[in-house]
């Protein structure tokens, strides 16, 4: 099975411009996301898509493959959606996986994980959660619940299910997500969808359009870095891996 990694990456993040090429350790972030999901060997190409020249140019200088895109995506989907349709090496691959350009600690095990699931042909979308039993109310820590096959019914902000239960369980929505080409080209023609607007959850769109997500339960959590905050997070945990 084909499987072809893209990186998103833009400049301009609201709550930390310029995240890409912030330094983590001695390297970019966007450089670790790269060499991580490379040395994993699971796919054909790692790709990095950017609308920005500093990152192009960043990539470019530690050997990475990346493209330019265009300024006018809404999300890192469309993103990884016009580097799937513009080279020619993704045409014939069957899965394509979106890698977080903020997940500097992503591993082999969860990635291979998320590419097995598609040797069952019912699968159109992947993606990762894993159990938790803090943050539960944070609004920026996503939740899923999932139905008896994993597949996912809804993702919320708000803590879900509601705690009627001591029996309760949380799972994070971990945003790497890898789709059937067909069905990622479908999804970026789709209108924003009512859900997705209201909990600002692209991944919403796929449910109200009856696209089905298998959710792949793993042990990795990492540490998604969306604020100057977080990259301290992630300063201490390279420090203890190191």
């Amino acid at each position: 099975m084909k499987a072809i990694a893209v990186i998103p990456a833009r400049f301009d993040s609201t709550r930390f411009p310029g995240k890409p090429l912030a330094k983590l350790g001695n390297k970019y972030i966007i450089q670790r996301v790269y060499e991580q999901t490379k040395s994993s060997g699971l796919f054909a190409e790692v790709i990095v898509g950017t609308e920005d020249q500093r990152i192009f140019e960043a990539v470019a200088e530690f050997g990475g493959k990346v493209t330019l895109t265009s300024k006018k995506h809404r999300s890192g989907t469309d993103r990884v959606a016009e580097v799937c349709k513009k080279l020619p090496c993704c045409s014939d691959a069957e899965v394509i996986v979106n890698v977080q350009g903020d997940e500097p600690f992503i591993t082999e095990e969860p990635l291979n994980e998320l590419i097995k699931v598609f040797t069952d042909p019912s699968v159109q979308v992947a993606s990762l959660m894993h159990k938790i039993t803090q943050d539960i109310t944070d609004p920026n820590t996503v939740k899923v619940v999932c139905d008896k096959n994993n597949n996912a019914l809804y993702f919320s902000r708000l803590p879900i299910p509601y705690p009627r239960s001591s029996e309760t369980d949380y799972f994070k929505h971990v945003g790497v997500y890898a789709f059937r080409r067909k069905i990622l080209l479908e999804f970026v023609e789709l209108p924003v969808s009512k859900l997705e607007r209201i909990e600002k959850l692209e991944q919403l769109r796929f449910l109200e359009n009856g696209y089905q997500i298998r959710m792949v339960l793993t042990d990795y959590k990492g540490i998604g870095i969306d604020t100057p905050q977080d990259l301290k997070k992630a300063e201490n945990l390279l420090r203890t891996i190191k």
